[in-house]
């Protein structure tokens, strides 16, 4: 992890681990149902504050708490054109496949990337420290795939042109 980005994640760490203190709680006014309060904000009372860390304008965390659910939308870094492309299209492949992630949602929270929502069921399951580091490690590989596919793209790129030179220089 870079010295830049420790700060940043550790502070993410800490809110979700004291975010995730979840218990079941079912819904006030539909019998037989427990849906996330995150989710449909039907009583203020359960709902705590939002909570969003920024490390610039486009890397924030947006961690909303309820009493039986916990929704994280994470804002990847996106310097220009061409990562905010490839930051597009790898989320939106991700969240195609958001079944196999079990904790992610289809569909971001607006004004960020990608969200995940963290139910009490999902605690009772897995451990909470195991979900605090799978988010942790996916921001951290989010971040090295998008310059991975940027730099894939400049050398092919590169190869391109230089062929496409070659041509008209005998």
């Amino acid at each position: 992890m870079a010295n830049t980005l420790r700060p940043y994640l550790t502070t993410i760490r800490h809110t979700l681990d004291a975010s995730l203190c979840l218990r079941n709680f079912p819904s006030q006014t539909v019998e037989r149902h427990n849906k996330p309060e995150v989710e449909v904000q039907s009583s203020k009372e359960l709902l705590l504050n939002p909570i969003t860390i920024c490390r610039n304008e486009q890397e924030r965390c947006l961690v909303e708490s309820s009493i039986n659910s916990v929704r994280v939308s994470i804002g990847v870094k996106q310097a220009d054109e061409i990562e905010s492309i490839l930051c597009r299209k790898f989320t939106r492949f991700l969240m195609q496949r958001s079944e196999q992630f079990i904790v992610m949602r289809r569909k971001a929270a607006p004004g960020y990337d990608i969200s995940f929502l963290i139910t009490h069921a999902h605690l009772e399951g897995m451990w909470k420290h195991k979900l605090v580091d799978f988010v942790i490690e996916f921001m951290e590989d989010i971040d090295k795939e998008i310059s991975g596919m940027k730099i894939a793209i400049n050398a092919r790129a590169r190869i391109v042109a230089s062929e496409y030179v070659r041509q008209f220089c005998p």
